[in-house]
This record gives structure tokens, C-alpha cells and sequence, in this order.
């Protein structure tokens, strides 16, 4: 059963950092261009809307967030032996 358990942490991993990470950057991406108003195909002018820009500004420092952290986990052996201090504490251990 520990091949199973561990094939399907990999998955689902796999599926939240692999395909969600992309979908909330281009969430962050549509909602931060809505959000900054402009000019229509027809001509007409969009006002700016602050609330949207500021959730895809939220949603863009989610995601360096997680790329951050994900990085310093990766290399915190590496940090730890050069520098003698864990970069990510909250995060366990192997």
C-alpha cells in the first residue's frame, strides 16, 4: 500500500503544481487586465477597476510565493550546510 499512498501523493502534487499554479497565474493575469480598464473592439472606453487589478496583483504574489518557498525547500540542504540555518522551518523534513 506504500507504493500506491506514494504514487498518489506524486499525482496529486503533480496536478496542484503543474496545472494549478499555471491556472491561478492566468486567473491573476485575465483579472489584473479586466481590472485595467481601456479601450473595446466597438470603440467604447472601460473604466479602470482597482478591485480586480488588486486580485490579480494578489494572485501574481501568491504564485512567486509558492516558486519561492518551493525553491528554498528544494536547496535547503544546500543553505543549511553553507550557511547553517533552515530556510523554510514551517516546512518538514525528509
Amino acid at each position: 500500500m506504500t507504493y500506491l499512498e506514494s504514487i498518489l501523493k506524486v499525482l496529486a502534487v503533480g496536478l496542484i503544481l503543474g496545472a494549478g499554479l499555471p491556472a491561478v497565474f492566468a486567473v491573476g493575469l485575465v483579472a489584473y487586465s479586466k481590472g485595467a480598464g481601456g479601450a473595446e473592439a466597438d470603440g467604447t472606453v472601460d473604466a479602470p477597476n482597482p478591485a480586480l487589478k488588486a486580485f490579480g496583483l494578489l494572485l501574481f504574489a501568491l504564485v512567486t510565493a509558492v516558486i519561492v518557498i518551493a525553491i528554498l525547500w528544494i536547496t535547503k540542504g544546500t543553505i543549511d550546510h553553507h550557511f547553517g540555518f533552515n530556510p523554510v522551518p514551517f516546512l518538514p523534513g525528509k
